[in-house]
């Protein structure tokens, strides 16, 4: 991985940071992405300490925001004249039903939007950089989400923080296989993957019984975070998936979705969707 460019959003702690961690010691050089500044500079420290000779940098954006995703884009284009691997990692579920900026649903905003806004905003770079990767974060949540209600993408009628989640896993795994699809002859794969349950932070931004039954779960049933991010290195940078694209992957393996996360039209239909919603 030396002299390869890795940007990794949702880096300053959890898998996001355990992957930058292990693509550090391979020799890859990060582009960190964070949205809170006292953990980012903590993050960037220990990485520094422990790879003291790998390139990097840290950018920092509310992914929430779209505006936010553009600037952040524009920043990393600025700074890195080549982007090897695009890491989609920042995520997070919601107990409660709020709206972005964009007035977008905020789970489907984080979970969806930014990896499809910053993914497009990196696109031609990528391919100026072949062969690239890029790598999403899914999770095998979306079993659980029988499909996208594209009438209701921002949950208007009936919310439910877990609902919100599984459905936006499922729309992590169609913008993959869209996205695949699109690349096709470009020498930039598409790959995303399940983590496992991790010991991490997430859900740690909800409040009350929900973040309770969550943290009982870890506690019981979670592995850790090092382990979680071994899937991420492995479509980031090992050579027997070099030229495999749109596939889902569980432990390093590949494995096979739903099928509402198989459904091509339902993928096109998102795509479509997401372009208008990002302008």
């Amino acid at each position: 991985m030396r002299g390869k460019v890795c940007v990794i959003t949702g880096a300053t702690s959890g898998i996001g940071f355990a992957a930058a961690e292990a693509l550090a010691a391979k020799g890859a050089e990060l582009a960190l992405v964070g949205r809170d500044r006292s953990r980012g500079e903590a993050a960037l420290a220990r990485l520094r300490e422990r790879a003291p000779a790998v390139p990097m940098t840290i950018h920092y954006a509310d992914l929430l925001s779209m505006a936010e995703v553009r600037r952040l884009g524009a920043e990393l284009l600025a700074a890195h004249p080549r982007i090897d691997v695009l890491i989609n990692n920042a995520g997070a579920i919601f107990q409660h039903r709020e709206l972005s900026a964009d007035g977008l649903e905020r789970t489907f905003a984080l979970n969806h939007m930014a990896y499809f806004l910053l993914t497009a905003i990196l696109r031609d770079r990528l391919a100026a950089s072949a062969p690239a990767r890029v790598i999403s974060v899914a999770s095998r949540a979306h079993l659980q989400a029988p499909g996208l209600d594209f009438d209701d993408l921002n949950l208007e009628h009936r919310y439910s923080g877990w609902t919100a989640y599984c459905r936006s896993k499922l729309a992590n795994i169609l913008f993959t296989r869209e996205l695949a699809r699109r690349l096709t002859g470009s020498g930039v794969t598409a790959n995303c993957l399940h983590p496992g349950f991790v010991a991490s932070r997430f859900g740690d931004n909800n409040r009350g019984i929900f973040r309770w039954g969550l943290s009982l779960a870890k506690r019981l049933a979670a592995i850790d975070e090092a382990k979680g991010a071994e899937t991420i290195v492995y479509l980031a940078c090992d050579p027997a998936v070099a030229a495999t694209t749109g596939g889902y992957f569980v432990r390093s393996r590949p494995a096979t979705p739903s099928a509402a996360a198989q459904d091509d039209s339902a993928a096109a239909k998102l795509w479509e969707i997401s372009t208008k919603l990002a302008g």
